[in-house]
């Protein structure tokens, strides 16, 4: 009995550890890198499901929607809560996401997403979300 249970715990544990595909992160995970880049710059998710930034370099991140190219249908969405682009902008204090913290957000329509991190955009810190059905 007691084999059974070990060899259920250890089953329904793995999953939640992720496989490793090489190195890049997770399904629905999105490292913020020291190298000031979104990795993957690009992932796929299906509906009501959620991503995750880690910012796992030194520097803080935000994670920006462009307000412009959202699908129809989708909320906007932004670290630290601001409901709109420029407010996100006026504010970026309170979307900064610091080492070692993350941000998630769940994407509930169909599209493609595009975002950014507001003070390393000119760097080329953007990534994609493609929400698929």
């Amino acid at each position: 009995m007691r084999r059974i249970l070990v060899v259920t715990v250890l089953l329904l544990a793995a999953p939640a550890c992720g496989a490793d595909d090489g190195g890049d992160a997770a399904p629905g995970r999105v490292e913020m890198t020291s190298s000031q880049s979104f990795d993957p710059k690009s992932t796929t998710i299906a509906v009501g499901e959620t991503v995750t930034w880690d910012n796992t370099s030194t520097e803080q991140h935000t994670v920006t929607a462009f307000e412009d190219s959202l699908p129809d249908d989708a909320g906007y969405f932004a670290s630290g809560g601001a409901s709109s682009e420029d407010a996100a902008n006026d504010d970026l204090s309170e979307g900064l996401v610091g080492p070692g913290e993350s941000y998630a957000h769940t994407f509930e329509a169909p599209g493609t997403y595009r975002y950014y991190c507001i003070p390393h955009e000119s760097a080329g810190m953007v990534g994609t979300i493609v929400v698929t059905e």
